[in-house]
């Protein structure tokens, strides 16, 4: 498992860990000219939920892979919040604006996995 996989796992099980649901992967590492190798997409009914999510996934990742975010943007509102690990986008939203953004969907060919919500 390379180090991107390893961070996929720890921002999934950031996500899992404060219940995000509808997780979504897109891989894009067999598109030309992309920003980064896969999209990381989940979403959560409340923006205090959508802010949890993102500190577990900081810490889960610190913790994890020792990496931090380049940059994280969204936290303000809490609507759509943007999380830059380089490699990795992830993107955390409120149900109506990920509807709204569909953002699985800007790649035609990339590899779209959704995985199962944990309970």
């Amino acid at each position: 498992m390379d180090e991107t996989e390893r961070l996929l796992e720890s921002i999934v099980s950031g996500i899992r860990e404060k219940k995000g649901s509808a997780i979504t992967t897109v891989d894009l590492s067999t598109i030309d000219d992309t920003v980064c190798r896969y999209f990381v997409i989940s979403q959560a009914d409340t923006a205090n939920r959508l802010l949890a999510i993102t500190d577990s996934i900081r810490e889960t990742v610190r913790l994890e892979t020792g990496l931090k975010p380049a940059m994280v943007d969204g936290e303000k509102f809490a609507h759509w919040i943007a999380m830059d690990y380089g490699d990795i986008m992830v993107h955390l939203f409120i149900p109506e604006l990920r509807r709204y953004y569909d953002l699985e969907h800007l790649w035609e060919d990339a590899t779209v996995r959704n995985l199962p919500d944990e309970n």
